[in-house]
C-alpha cells in the first residue's frame, strides 16, 4: 500500500471516515505517522474548545475571587481548590461514573458519557480553575495608579472594567496563560486512558501511539512521532499567543514589548 493510499484510508479514521479496521501487522512508518496524526484531531478538538470556553469562565472565577460578597468569593475559591487540588486523571474518572449514574436517571445525559462531551466538560472546568487563578493574580497586580487614573477620567463600573481593568489584567496574565494553554493541550492525552471509552477504536494521538507500541513491542518509533506532533502544536500555540501578546502590548515601546514574550515552563 502506498503512503498516499494510507493517508486516504486512515487520515480521518479517528473521526469515523476511512478504513474501519486498524492495520494488524507489517506496520509501516507511514501508517504510524498518519494514524497518530489522525488522532491529533481529537487533541486539537478537546484543547481548542476547552480553552475558548474556559477563558470566559476563568474571567468570572477571577472576578468572583476578588468579590467583596462572601458567598461569591467562597464559591470561586472552592471551585479553584477542587479542580487545582485534585489530579486531572481522577477528575476524568469521577466525572465519567457520575455521568454514567445520571444516564440511568434520564436519557438526556447519554451524550455526557461520550468523550466528545463528557471529557470536554472536565477539561473545560480544569483549565478554568487554573486560568482563573492566573487571572486573579494578574487582577491583584494591576497598578493602583491605573485604576485611579480611570476614576479621574470618569470611568466607573463596566466601562472601567472593559477599557482599563480587563485589558491590563490580560497583558499581565498572558505569558502564564500561554503556558496553561500548552499544558491543556498536553493534558488531552489523558482522555482515552480514563473511563471515557474510545468508540470503535477512534481515539486520540496517544491512543494510536500506544496501539503501535503494544503491537510492535517497540515504543521508540510511535512515541517520538507523538512527541513531534505535540512539539509542532506547541510551536503553533506559542506563535498564535505571541501575536495576541504583541496586539495587547502594541501601545508599549518596542523595548518593553520584548519583556512580555511568552515563555514556556517545563513543569506545571
Amino acid at each position: 500500500m502506498s503512503c498516499l493510499q494510507t493517508i486516504q484510508d486512515y487520515g480521518l479514521r479517528s473521526v469515523g471516515y476511512g478504513q474501519r479496521l486498524l492495520p494488524k501487522e507489517d506496520f509501516t512508518l507511514c501508517e504510524q505517522f498518519v494514524l497518530i496524526g489522525s488522532g491529533m484531531i481529537w487533541n486539537v478538538y478537546f484543547g481548542f474548545f476547552a480553552l475558548i470556553a474556559g477563558f470566559f469562565l476563568a474571567t468570572a472565577v477571577a472576578l468572583g475571587k476578588a468579590s467583596s460578597t462572601t458567598w461569591i468569593r467562597k464559591t470561586a475559591e472552592w471551585f479553584v481548590l477542587i479542580f487545582r487540588g485534585s489530579p486531572l486523571f481522577i477528575q476524568f474518572f469521577f466525572a465519567y461514573f457520575a455521568f454514567l449514574s445520571l444516564k440511568g436517571v434520564s436519557s438526556f445525559f447519554d451524550p455526557f458519557t461520550a468523550a466528545w462531551l463528557g471529557a470536554l466538560i472536565v477539561l473545560f472546568l480544569n483549565t478554568s480553575a487554573y486560568t482563573g487563578e492566573i487571572f486573579f493574580g494578574a487582577l491583584r497586580s494591576i497598578p493602583k495608579g491605573d485604576v485611579e487614573a480611570a476614576d479621574a477620567y470618569g470611568f466607573s463600573g463596566m466601562p472601567r472594567f472593559r477599557k482599563i481593568v480587563w485589558p491590563t489584567m490580560l497583558r499581565l496574565a498572558w505569558p502564564a496563560y500561554t503556558n496553561e494553554a500548552i499544558f491543556l493541550f498536553h493534558a488531552t492525552t489523558l482522555v482515552f486512558f480514563t473511563g471515557f471509552p474510545a468508540w470503535q477504536q477512534r481515539g486520540d494521538a496517544l491512543y494510536y501511539a500506544n496501539y503501535f507500541a503494544d503491537k510492535t513491542f517497540n515504543p521508540f518509533v510511535p512515541y517520538p512521532i507523538l512527541a513531534m506532533y505535540f512539539i509542532m502544536m506547541t510551536l503553533v500555540i506559542v506563535g498564535i499567543f505571541g501575536l495576541i501578546s504583541r496586539h495587547l502590548n502594541k501601545h508599549l515601546p518596542q523595548e518593553a514589548r520584548m519583556t512580555k514574550r511568552p515563555r514556556m515552563n517545563l513543569i506545571r
